[in-house]
Formats: C-alpha cells, structure tokens, sequence
C-alpha cells in the first residue's frame, strides 16, 4: 500500500511532534462523531488530556491530513506496556470526510502496520449503532460480535513479510518528508 493521495489530502504516519494535529482534529468532532470514536459524550478537557498521550501510550496514529490538518485519524493502540500478541484499533473521521473511503484506507495502514509487528489479533470496538465502522470491520474480514451494546470486531492479521514491512518503511519515509515540508510551510507562514 502506497502513500494513498486524496483529491484534498494524504494519509500518512503522525509523527509524536504532530500531537497538537492529532488534539486538535480530536477536538473538531462533532457530537456524534465524539460519541461514536470514545462510546460515550466525552469534554474537551478530556479530548486534551487523551491526544497529549498519544505518543506516551506507544500508539501509532495515522491522519487523513489536508492543508497541514488532521481531518481523520487511526490509532494502533499495545493493550500492556510492550507489543504483544494483541492490540486495539481506533479511528474518527470528521463529519464531512466521512463516506470518502478514508476511514477503509486508514483501517489498511492499521493492519499492515500490526502485521509488522507481529500482532495475531487485532480488536475494534464501536457501538452496535455505528454501521459504518461495522462495515469497514467487514470489508477487512473481521469476526463481529454483539457485547453489552457494543460491537466488537477481531481481526488476525497475515504474517508480515518483506513487502509489507518494505512498504511501511516507504510510507514513513514519504510521509516523514510531507511532514517536514508541511511544518517549513507553517514555520516560513508565522515569520
């Protein structure tokens, strides 16, 4: 999977620099949006609080960025203190990015990149009213199941190989470079 280009954007790897990006996408989400990412109405205090340890929890996020903004993202999250066998995926799309086919893009970078590290189950869980998500899970093969209200999706991904882990390294090093040159844009904009 290469560097997926939008007619408005490109999705690649956020950088822990980049965690007021992630924040303040977080932080747009409409109502609804909100509820269906965290399954419940949460306050921006807490939305701060969440994206400040995006890089101390030792998640991966992938944004959906558009003219320097984050309008979508995807998080690989390690369920202990180390990648282990299992891990958690999380995503949020804001309203009008939705149906775009970027929520199903960032689900493969999730993927690819927990296949290359060696993760053999990946879990998703969203509430039994978020069909979109549901349909993503599918389009990857997930095993849904109904808990609680919720819904909760497993995926196994495939043994990482040499091309997977040879087109992530390709991504990163595409994507370290957009956000290089994005950060010289808004640096060369505030002088």
């Amino acid at each position: 999977m290469s560097d997926v280009t939008f007619p408005e954007g490109t999705i690649r790897k956020l950088w822990p620099s980049e965690t007021d990006r992630f924040r303040n996408h977080l932080l747009r989400l409409d109502k609804q949006s909100r509820r269906l990412r965290f399954a419940h109405g949460v306050a921006d205090a807490f939305i701060e609080d969440y994206a400040d340890r995006m890089s101390d929890m030792g998640s991966l996020v992938f944004g959906f960025v558009v003219d320097g903004e984050v309008r979508a993202a995807a998080e690989l999250r390690k369920l202990g203190d180390t990648w282990g066998r299992e891990a958690e995926a999380a995503f949020s799309v804001e309203k009008v990015y939705q149906d775009l086919g970027i929520g199903s893009e960032l689900m493969g970078r999730v993927i690819r990149a927990a296949r290359n590290r060696g993760l053999q189950l990946l879990y998703m869980s969203c509430l039994a009213e978020n069909s979109k998500m549901q349909a993503i899970a599918r389009k990857y093969e997930a095993e849904l199941r109904f808990e609680y209200g919720e819904v909760i999706g497993e995926i196994v991904p495939d043994t990482a190989n040499y091309f997977s882990i040879l087109a992530e390294a390709m991504d990163d090093r595409v994507g370290f470079m957009l956000a290089v040159f994005d950060l010289q844009s808004r640096l060369v904009k505030a002088a």
